[in-house]
């Protein structure tokens, strides 16, 4: 989400405050309204750099922790897009030597302590408004995170594969074999066989006789 604060001076210098703390937003928005900026606000990093491109702001309040880009890697992306870009990390203290080799990387004119008062504005406004360092950083940034684009691309080559097992048609069932029944004596087979039994034994019997009367 981007908010635009309302101004009777189009001239007036811009600041883009990036956080998605409302609380910590509307500090620094108080703060800059009493300067006369003009202020904008997003909540994501992605979205940051977006607007950065479009309205080229005069400052950017950035902090470090904020969803679907880092601080860091959008203060990069900001940098690429323009040389001049003017960024302040912001960061809680057990983030600071993070937000100490963010602030070298980017080439950030500072990084202000969370949460960030009007005092810390006022007594790092000189270095906020001074030089902008060279981001050494730019070198690297296709490298930053290689191993989440690793596995971004495996997961993402998984779908393909899962989607086209899903699309190909299932092969069709193949027939169950009928077992075959046991073959039965008919009753022709059967009277064939009860006069063959009734001859052997007449045959038997005559010679029996014969033997005798012999």
């Amino acid at each position: 989400m981007v908010r635009v604060s309302a101004t009777d001076d189009p001239d007036a210098q811009l600041v883009l405050i990036v956080d998605n703390n409302p609380m910590g937003t509307m500090r620094l928005s108080q703060v800059f309204t009493q300067k006369g900026w003009r202020i904008e606000i997003c909540e994501d990093g992605d979205l940051a750099v977006d607007t950065y491109v479009k309205h080229r702001p005069h400052l950017v309040l950035l902090s470090l922790d904020i969803p679907t880009m880092d601080g860091h890697t959008a203060a990069l992306e900001m940098r690429e897009s323009d040389s001049e870009a003017r960024i302040a990390f912001m960061a809680p203290r057990h983030q600071r030597q993070l937000a100490a080799d963010a602030t070298h990387s980017a080439g950030a004119v500072a990084w202000l302590e969370k949460p960030v008062t009007q005092s810390i504005i006022d007594d790092n406004w000189e270095m906020i408004m001074g030089d902008i360092p060279a981001a050494p950083g730019l070198e690297d940034l296709d490298q930053l995170y290689p191993e989440d684009v690793d596995e971004n691309r495996a997961k993402r080559d998984d779908e393909e594969v899962v989607e086209v097992i899903s699309a190909m048609p299932l092969p069709a069932p193949l027939p169950i074999p009928l077992p075959v029944p046991e073959a039965k004596p008919t009753k022709k087979k059967g009277a064939k066989l009860k006069i063959l039994t009734t001859l052997i034994l007449l045959g038997g019997i005559a010679g029996a006789a014969y033997y005798f009367l012999i």
